[in-house]
């Protein structure tokens, strides 16, 4: 009986491993820069929503170690990509913005903007999730609401930890993201530190329809998608919004 039990007890743990596992796939961008992003894969690829999960400044993928897996366990499907404009965190490395600096290639904010194209058309064409979801931190939050708008269809929802108009240094108009968000056709989520609201308010406003929420904690919360690491003590908070976002995906 003992023997039986712990047998048990290999075979579901064996599949929470497998739960939380991740495979790493590299594939081109459009001027054929190597991108490389991790897997989440823990549900049936034709039924499970798909989340397509985008980093903040200076960072990699590394940014969704602890947050890809609890979407896995709330039945979602996943992929980390490392942009060119980026760096290292959660000692894992940017092997995009790597490969970018040593061909010599730009790596400001919008240059990662064809990396993000790219793997949303990876996803599709490998995957063909019937429901996808765009995730960005920061600069690539802003930049997951630009795609959204410039794009039509491209996907089924967004989710934004901190956008703004963050790039009139790099030679953006300084209305360049919300130009883009006024043309958004499906549910958007926003939230950020409580002390950001200012820099995505106007983009928030020029959202069209009823289908766009918003979160500030009443702390002070945390930049980007981090605000939902387990090591700050808002982080519940914030995961609730998002739950009850992503909810609407899974009817």
């Amino acid at each position: 009986m003992r023997k039986t039990v712990f047998l048990v007890l290999i075979f579901i743990s064996s599949l929470s491993l497998k739960a939380e596992s991740t495979e790493t796939v590299r594939f081109a961008s459009e001027d054929g820069l190597q991108v490389t992003a991790d897997l989440y894969l823990a549900h049936p690829v034709d039924q499970a929503p798909f989340i397509i999960l985008f980093h903040q400044a200076g960072w990699s993928r590394g940014e969704y170690l602890e947050i890809a897996p609890r979407l896995n366990k709330m039945g979602f499907n996943c992929m980390a990509v490392d942009q060119r404009s980026g760096g290292q965190v959660n000692n894992v490395v940017n092997e995009t913005a790597k490969r970018a600096k040593e061909q010599g290639l730009a790596a400001n904010y919008p240059d990662a903007l064809p990396d993000m194209l790219s793997a949303i058309a990876y996803v599709k064409k490998t995957y063909s999730p019937e429901t996808l979801l765009l995730w960005g931190s920061s600069y690539s939050s802003a930049l997951v609401l630009k795609v959204a708008g410039d794009r039509p269809g491209i996907a089924d929802g967004v989710l934004a930890f901190a956008p703004g108009e963050y790039f009139v240094k790099q030679g953006m108009p300084d209305n360049w993201i919300t130009t883009s968000a006024g043309h958004i056709e499906v549910p958007v989520f926003i939230t950020s530190a409580r002390e950001e609201k200012n820099h995505w308010k106007g983009i928030f406003k020029a959202i069209p329809g009823n289908k766009k929420f918003s979160f500030l904690p009443k702390t002070d919360g945390n930049h980007g998608s981090r605000a939902l690491w387990s090591q700050f003590e808002d982080a519940g908070d914030y995961w609730e919004a998002v739950e009850r976002f992503l909810k609407r995906f899974q009817e």
